[in-house]
């Protein structure tokens, strides 16, 4: 019994702690009934050792458990232990994708000039909007999602389609809103622990222009201008770029993120890249490459201003599609180099960009698609007012001009484009984005069968949701 007794003492303290739903009152009873096991406990023992005529053993005191005064907890609650701290809760593969988006609802209504013209006669259009013309209303110029995410400490991907995009020759001819369409669809692979340097594969924007780089739900007027987008119409292409930014320009990009400026993105302040060179979602045509590099860095001029130049080039070979069917069967010298500067506006900025180069355009005079010289590009200055009754606003003034092919369109017809926007984008909350603007067009229809150029005046709002 002796040797049994530290045991049971023992014992009891490694009783399991009591559930939840006890109360103070059942723990002090369970406390009494421990007290009278151990009294019975020395009083055998006592008996015992009379019996054997030796002296009664010193027994151990009993332990004293003292109760503190306590909140009864709620039922379906736990009694958290003050030694043992939560364990860590285990990432998941799913915490490190991320889902966002936005979506841009516009209204154009020309004014006054040629919102129509007979066969043959240039129209007041848009290569970047189809809801400029003639009996339009309201239109989705872009629906997005954009899925991101990391796949390892080395390995991210993005895939982004649009929901907005029309098809043409439906029903007779007719245009139907709403079809999906990929965008982005790659996976980058940084090749050094603190992500300076990566390799992008897949279908992702070609780094050429600074405009075209940016994001449209970032962009502050309306639509890209027509010289640097000529480029690379949509924007993207399938291919393998490589891209770094070194330590000094991506700290001042992230404090201007933080401060709200209107980035191209972080794609690297060097590029260097091989895409198929057909365009968005277009097959393959020649075994030639298009070949392209960029090129910008930020200059921090004191005051808190941030003055960024850079340039980009690309060299290729294009096969546009023609009238009759399919793709030319002649591959067209299709080369560039651009320049862009940008001063962030704090409060006042400035952005310009130009480009030089050739390209396949339509001669009316051979009636065939020829490689003729090109150049053109846009002067910009912005203010940018963070604080007001209505929240932050920018006010802004684009004049852009334009001489040269347009290779996305049927017989890469020749742009002839001048045009003055004023607008003023509105941001009450980061979700929502009103633009207003007024637009002087003179265009060349994107259509080699129709001659001259048009000219109106136009009023443009458009509403951004952020997601």
């Amino acid at each position: 019994m002796q040797q049994l007794f530290p045991a049971i003492v023992a014992t009891s303290f490694l009783v399991a702690p009591p559930a939840a739903a006890q109360t103070v009152q059942e723990l002090q009873r369970q406390i009494d009934e421990l007290k009278a096991a151990i009294a019975e406990m020395k009083a055998a023992q006592a008996a015992t050792a009379t019996a054997a005529g030796g002296p009664v053993a010193p027994v151990a005191p009993a332990p004293q458990v003292a109760v503190a005064p306590q909140t009864v907890p709620e039922a379906g609650t736990q009694l958290a232990s003050a030694t043992a701290p939560a364990p860590a809760r285990r990432e998941k593969w799913y915490d490190r994708i991320r889902l966002r988006g936005y979506t841009q609802l516009r209204l154009n209504e020309i004014v006054s000039g040629d919102r129509t013209a007979p066969d043959g006669v240039a129209r007041l259009r848009s290569v970047h909007d189809s809801g400029i013309g003639d009996d339009t209303g309201f239109t989705f110029r872009r629906i997005r999602l954009v899925l991101q995410g990391d796949l390892g400490d080395r390995v991210s991907f993005y895939l982004q389609p649009d929901f907005a995009t029309a098809v043409s020759n439906q029903s007779v001819g007719e245009r139907r809103e709403g079809f999906l369409q990929l965008r982005d669809a790659y996976f980058d692979a940084f090749l050094d622990p603190d992500k300076r340097f990566r390799l992008r594969f897949g279908q992702s924007k070609v780094p050429f222009g600074w405009e075209n780089m940016q994001s449209s739900s970032n962009r502050l007027t309306l639509d890209r201008s027509d010289a640097i987008n000529s480029g690379v119409p949509s924007e993207r292409d399938i291919g393998v770029v490589a891209y770094y930014t070194p330590a000094y320009v991506d700290d001042i990009w992230e404090r201007l993120t933080k401060d709200g400026q209107k980035l191209f993105g972080n794609y690297g302040a060097f590029g260097l890249g091989i895409y198929n060179g057909q365009g968005v979602n277009r097959e393959e045509t020649n075994d030639a490459v298009m070949a392209v590099a960029l090129a910008t860095w930020p200059f921090e001029i004191g005051g808190g201003h941030v003055l960024e130049i850079g340039g980009s080039a690309y060299t290729n070979r294009i096969q546009p599609e023609v009238r009759t069917g399919g793709v030319s069967p002649v591959a067209f010298a299709d080369e560039r180099v651009g320049l862009h500067a940008i001063l962030y506006p704090a409060p006042i900025g400035f952005q310009a960009e130009w480009n030089w180069g050739r390209g396949p355009e339509y001669d009316r005079m051979l009636r065939a698609i020829t490689t003729k010289p090109l150049h053109g590009g846009y002067v910009q200055a912005m203010a940018r007012v963070k604080a007001s009754p209505v929240g932050l606003f920018m006010p802004y003034a684009r004049w852009q001009t334009y001489r040269g092919g347009w290779k996305a369109a049927v017989n890469a017809p020749r742009l002839e484009t001048d045009e003055v926007e004023l607008g003023i984008e509105f941001q009450p909350v980061p979700a929502l984005e009103l633009t207003l603007a007024y637009a002087r067009m003179e265009r060349a229809e994107a259509d080699e069968r129709r001659l001259g150029r048009a000219e109106g005046d136009l009023i443009r709002t458009q509403l951004q949701l952020n997601y």
